[in-house]
């Protein structure tokens, strides 16, 4: 298992010119001036709290004796955790008695900082990234988040506490052995066998993921730049641990979504006969991964048609195309 480097940073330039590798990276100290960070594990609850929006979330909790493990289960959906929506404020209340030795650990997650902490964002700002990029905040007691994905570039910064990432590439995905992605813990498929106490024997593949593992602790302070699709284990490993993170998609041509085209080419593709599937496979490898450079490239550019530049009002008539497509027309 490799430990993950630290990387240095030009600024907004330097982020997208790193991003461009699709490999994820450290930026130590990246945001260890933020008055949250100051404000310490002790205080992260009383500065959410002053700026406590009055809005409801949903909170997870579970008995303290899983150790924080939020995972599938014998409990309400198939889980081993509770999810309950209540004001915010009550819910930062409950984790504070959580550290102190409560009976449960507890977790917000995802909660978009200009709506449940107005301030907080300008407060706790991020010159990196565009001002639409709006921060999240996560926080909770000691605990470990299942090991997934997600379909945005994302820079974490750890305010508070400690965080252990384990990281996978996303061609590991084969081995990680994935549960449903239609009954997900928090919306992504997970992988069932990364923690696993016996994933040697239930999961024998693993072992080919777990060789391509990377791993990194971050401390108060540090930010962890994840592309999309990167699968990742988070152990959040104080009493109180806050992560603010940026979801964004650095390199998107418009508003349709690779897991929308994915979604779609799973219903009309994945049950043909082998022999077709590895016929369309040879045309995706062609027209869109194009390992071997543009599928034109041997004629000049004015004669590319739709497959010229998105940028050059192709991505409107592609997706006229196949909106017509879809309506059958």
């Amino acid at each position: 298992m490799e430990e993950l480097a630290a990387a240095q940073l030009g600024g907004a330039d330097g982020l997208r010119q790193r991003a461009v590798a699709c490999r994820p990276f450290v930026v130590r100290g990246l945001c260890g001036g933020w008055p949250v960070v100051q404000a310490g594990a002790a205080g992260a609850i009383d500065y959410l709290a002053r700026m406590d929006g009055g809005q409801e979330a949903e909170y997870f909790s579970a008995e303290a004796a899983l150790g924080g493990r939020y995972h599938y289960g014998e409990g309400p959906g198939g889980f081993n955790f509770a999810r309950t929506v209540m004001p915010v404020g009550e819910a930062l209340a409950r984790m504070a008695a959580n550290a102190a030795g409560a009976g449960e650990t507890g977790y917000l997650g995802s909660l978009p900082a200009d709506r449940h902490f107005p301030g907080f964002a300008e407060e706790n700002g991020c010159d990196l990234l565009p001002e639409t990029v709006r921060p999240r905040v996560w926080i909770g007691n000691a605990g470990t988040v299942a090991c997934h994905y997600d379909m945005f570039d994302n820079l974490a910064c750890v305010a508070a506490g400690r965080r252990r990432f384990t990281l996978y590439p996303p061609e590991a995905i084969r081995d990680l052995y994935v549960g449903p992605i239609d009954h997900t813990l928090s919306g992504q498929p997970i992988s069932l066998a990364a923690g696993a106490a016996q994933a040697d024997t239930l999961y024998p593949r693993f072992a080919a993921a777990r060789d391509k593992a990377m791993t990194v602790e971050l401390v108060p302070g540090d930010a962890l730049y994840l592309p999309k699709l990167w699968w990742h284990q988070v152990e959040a490993l104080e009493p109180i641990n806050l992560l603010v993170n940026y979801w964004w998609d650095g390199f998107s041509a418009g508003p349709d979504s690779p897991y929308a085209a994915m979604m779609l080419a799973m219903i009309a593709i994945a049950e043909r006969p082998e022999p077709e599937r590895a016929a369309w496979r040879a045309w995706f490898d062609h027209y869109v991964f194009r390992p071997d450079g543009h599928p034109l490239a041997h004629m000049p550019a004015e004669k590319h048609g739709i497959l010229g530049p998105l940028g050059q009002g192709n991505y409107v008539r592609i997706r006229t195309l196949v909106m017509r497509m879809l309506r059958g027309a």
